[in-house]
C-alpha cells in the first residue's frame, strides 16, 4: 500500500529518538500499520543537527511552516515544544487538512480546546499519548481501555524531575537545593527547572488527563499547583516515620459539586505501590468503578520511551487515515456533544486529610489547647508524633496525622493554632491522600 508520509518538526532529543526508532523497527512498525510510514520531511532550527540524525534521505528544511503545508505530507509530528510557533504550526497543519501527533503536553493544557475544535472542522486526528507520562499508554487506557468505567479519580507521579528530586531526599536526607544540583549536574533537571519543580509541567499532564478522564474541556488556569521548593526534608523523615512517602501528585477527582485538579507534595501510604516509584520513573493510578484501582508504571521521558508513544500514535493515525471522522475515537474520549463543562472546584473545596508540624512551647497545656481547636473545626486526629525536645531546649516539634475534612476548616484552625502564643512560627501543612 502507499506508504503514508510523516513531516517531523523538531529533530532534538524526542525526534531524534522517533527518527532512530521508526527506521530500526521499520518492517516491525508496517506489518501493525497495514503500510510504510516514512519521515520525507524534517524541519528543524540546526541543519546540521538535522542532517546528522536523518541523513540524505528526508528533505530538510529551517522552515517548518514549509512542511505543514506540503501536500505530500499526510502526518505532522509537532516535536517543538512550548505555546507559540506550535500552536501556529498545529493549527496550520490542521488547517491544510493534516493529522497531528504531538507531545506537546502544555500547547494542549492551555490551546487544546481550539486546537481540537478545528480539527473536528476539519475531519482530521490530532492524537498525544507522548503528551503524559513518556511511554506509559496512560492516555489510551483513559480513553480506550477503561471505557466502560465511570471514573472516579486518578492520581500521578508524572514529572520525573521532582520524582527523582524527593527520592533522593529520602534516600540521603539532603536538603532540596543540594539535590536540585545533583540532579542537574545528572541532566535529570533543566539549567531552568522552575517548571518542573513548581509543579507546572505536572499540572499540564493532569489538565490533560483530568480532560479525558471526565469528559470536561481543559481546563489549566483553574488548576490548583503547588511545587516542592518548600519542602523541608525533615518532613520526609517524619512522614516516613509514621509510615508514609511524599511524591509530588497530580490529583483529579470527580464530585456531586464538580472536579478537584490539583497538583502539590503529598503524603502516601509507603505500602502503596505508587509510594514505592522512585526516582525518575513516572506511574498513574486511575480508578474506575467496575475496574477498581489500575496502576500504569514506566519511564515518563527520555529520547526512545517518548518516541515509542510518538510513533504509536503515528500507528493509530495511519490505521484510521481513510476512516470516516464519526467512527474514530474522540479527542476527549466523550463525543464532541457530550464534552460538559464541569467546573473546576476552588482548593478551599477539597476533602482531603492533611499533615501538620509545628514548632511549640515545650511546656504542659500545649497539647490539649492545639487539639481544642482541631475538635472545634471538626477535625479528628490520626495520628501524632511528640518530639521529646533536646536537652536543655525549650521547643519541640508536633507532628499531627488529620482525618479528611474540608480545606477552608484545616485553614481556619492552622490560623487559629498558629496565633497561640506557645507556637512558633507557621505551620507545615502537606495534604494527605491514601489512594485506594
Amino acid at each position: 500500500m502507499k506508504a503514508i508520509n510523516v513531516g517531523l518538526l523538531g529533530i532534538g532529543t524526542v525526534g531524534g529518538g522517533t527518527f532512530t526508532v521508526l527506521k530500526r523497527n521499520e518492517e516491525e512498525i508496517t506489518r501493525r500499520a497495514g503500510r510504510p510510514i516514512r519521515i520525507t520531511a524534517v524541519a528543524d532550527k540546526n541543519l546540521e543537527l538535522a542532517r546528522k540524525i536523518a541523513g540524505s534521505g528526508p528533505r530538510l528544511t529551517d522552515d517548518a511552516f514549509s512542511v505543514v503545508t506540503d501536500p505530500e505530507i499526510d502526518i505532522v509530528v509537532e516535536l517543538i515544544g512550548g505555546y507559540g510557533v506550535a500552536k501556529e504550526l498545529v493549527l496550520k497543519a490542521i488547517e491544510n487538512g493534516k493529522h497531528v501527533v504531538t507531545a506537546n503536553k502544555a500547547l494542549l493544557a492551555v490551546h487544546g480546546n481550539e486546537i481540537f475544535a478545528a480539527a473536528q472542522r476539519k475531519g482530521v486526528m490530532v492524537a498525544f499519548e507522548a503528551a503524559v507520562a513518556g511511554g506509559i499508554p496512560i492516555i489510551k487506557a483513559l480513553r480506550e481501555g477503561l471505557s466502560a468505567n465511570r471514573i472516579q479519580w486518578l492520581a500521578g507521579i508524572i514529572n520525573g524531575t521532582t520524582n527523582f528530586i524527593l527520592s533522593e531526599m529520602r534516600d540521603k536526607g539532603l536538603p532540596f537545593a543540594e539535590v536540585l544540583k545533583e540532579a542537574q549536574a545528572l541532566g535529570y533537571a533543566e539549567a531552568d527547572p522552575t517548571f518542573d519543580i513548581e509543579g507546572i509541567d505536572a499540572a499540564h499532564k493532569a489538565t490533560i488527563m483530568s480532560a479525558i478522564a471526565f469528559g470536561v474541556p481543559m481546563q489549566f488556569s483553574a488548576a490548583h499547583v503547588e511545587g516542592i521548593t518548600a519542602l523541608d526534608s525533615v518532613d520526609i523523615t517524619y512522614a516516613e516515620q509514621l509510615g508514609y512517602r511524599i511524591k509530588l501528585l497530580g490529583i483529579s477527582r470527580m464530585r456531586p459539586e464538580g472536579i478537584e485538579l490539583r497538583v502539590h507534595p503529598t503524603l502516601i501510604p509507603a505500602k502503596r505501590l505508587i509510594a514505592n516509584v522512585e526516582g525518575a520513573m513516572n506511574a498513574v493510578v486511575v480508578y474506575g468503578d467496575a475496574v477498581g484501582a489500575t496502576l500504569y508504571y514506566g519511564k515518563g521521558a527520555g529520547a526512545e520511551p517518548t518516541a515509542s508513544a510518538v510513533i504509536a500514535d503515528l500507528v493509530d493515525v495511519t490505521r484510521l487515515h481513510t476512516a470516516d471522522p464519526e467512527h474514530r475515537v474522540p479527542h476527549l474520549a466523550f463525543q464532541p456533544d457530550q464534552v460538559r463543562d464541569l467546573k473546576v472546584l476552588p482548593i478551599d473545596e477539597v476533602i482531603t486529610s492533611y499533615y501538620l508540624r509545628m514548632r511549640v512551647e515545650d511546656r504542659p497545656g500545649v497539647l490539649a489547647d492545639i487539639t481544642r481547636i482541631l475538635a472545634d473545626s471538626g477535625i479528628s486526629i490520626e495520628a501524632m508524633i511528640q518530639k521529646e525536645a533536646p536537652e536543655g531546649a525549650s521547643q519541640t516539634d508536633i507532628i499531627m496525622l488529620t482525618h479528611e475534612t474540608v480545606e477552608k476548616n484545616a485553614n481556619a484552625a492552622i490560623a487559629k493554632i498558629e496565633a497561640l502564643p506557645v507556637v512558633q512560627g507557621r505551620i507545615t501543612r502537606l495534604r494527605m491522600e491514601n489512594l485506594q
